[in-house]
């Protein structure tokens, strides 16, 4: 009697074992299916062991950027950063120019192509067209947050989404030389000296760097959000939680919408991507509209530093620990910037 009840208690265990590993595997295959539905790594890292996307497509029968457009419901991020009610105050300008340095933007895509007015290629891919699809989603958010801006193609990571710290620091340079004001960098990397240096020369100029802080999930830096003269960006969801593997921390400046994201992508097509790159997108976008209107107020004649100042002090407190000054907010840093003329 005393051994069947051992061989049944046996039993019983290995039944238990079998549901918790069960139970275990169904949760792996959960997260996997997770990544591919929301494509939460959206920043590519120099060695290739970093995250990339999977973005999800469907078409959309819409073309122009406009308060009214059925559309803006998708760009939940759009809207939650009050842009809607900064068009009140502006819709960008075509003097200001914002250099998104990625994959590519699409030329096949209506809504960016006549909004590009210059591109670059610093890859051994045959073309400067994004094959990828993440420099693309980008600038699709950028203009759609400021319509009226122009863009410039600067293609520092290749068609698998590799870049180098070297290259990028190129890309930087020649941005600022062709006339960019804000410069969108929704990639993460090692330090360099020479990337360093090309942040530095870009805010002497003038510019404004706005950078991805990376989809680590914790406090190591990133490169170059890290450095004092970029931007750092985390992304956050619609609860105002640190989205899906947000990097955060002390040397992070801001927040933005970073989950779920929905904005073009390569053949005509829109979709879905998660993570800091988009939160950054939405940034660089804030600060073209705040370029528009900006003015040296210090005489120092450059308004980068006034146009950082007016997007760091509007910022809406959150919740979320290690996302800098909060949620950026574009009708309050208009707000304040033309107040301030």
């Amino acid at each position: 009697m005393y051994m069947k009840r051992l061989k049944h208690l046996a039993i019983a265990l290995t039944v238990v074992e079998v549901i918790l590993v069960a139970g275990l595997l169904y949760d792996v295959l959960l997260a996997r299916e997770s990544a591919a539905a929301y494509s939460y790594s959206s920043v590519y890292y120099v060695e290739g062991t970093g995250y990339t996307d999977s973005p999800s497509y469907d078409s959309s029968p819409y073309a122009a950027y406009s308060p009214d457009d059925g559309y803006l419901a998708e760009r939940w991020g759009v809207s939650k950063i009050e842009t809607p009610q900064a068009w009140q105050i502006t819709r960008g300008d075509p003097s200001i120019i914002v250099a998104v340095l990625d994959t590519g933007i699409s030329k096949d895509n209506p809504n960016l192509a006549c909004r590009v007015i210059a591109e670059v290629n610093f890859t051994n891919s045959p073309t400067s067209d994004d094959l990828y699809g993440h420099g693309t989603h980008m600038a699709g958010t950028i203009a759609a947050i400021a319509p009226e801006c122009r863009l410039i193609n600067v293609k520092v990571a290749d068609d698998s989404g590799k870049c180098e710290p070297a290259v990028v620091a190129k890309g930087i340079i020649w941005a600022v030389n062709h006339g960019a004001r804000v410069i969108n960098i929704s990639l993460s990397m090692r330090a360099s000296p020479n990337l360093e240096e090309a942040v530095n020369y870009a805010w002497s100029q003038g510019a404004i760097i706005i950078a991805a802080a990376g989809n680590k999930g914790g406090s190591e830096p990133a490169y170059p959000a890290y450095y004092v003269n970029c931007l750092a960006v985390a992304g956050i969801n619609r609860n105002d939680s640190l989205a899906l593997l947000s990097s955060h921390g002390d040397w992070v400046d801001v927040a933005a919408p970073g989950f779920n994201i929905y904005s073009e992508l390569p053949d005509n097509q829109y979709g879905y991507k998660t993570g800091t790159s988009a939160a950054t997108a939405h940034v660089s976008g804030v600060a073209a509209l705040v370029f528009s209107v900006a003015e040296d107020i210090n005489g120092n004649g450059a308004v980068n530093d006034e146009a950082r100042w007016a997007i760091e002090n509007t910022c809406t407190p959150i919740a979320a620990d290690g996302v800098g000054q909060g949620l950026v907010n574009a009708l309050q840093a208009v707000a304040k910037t033309t107040s301030l003329d």
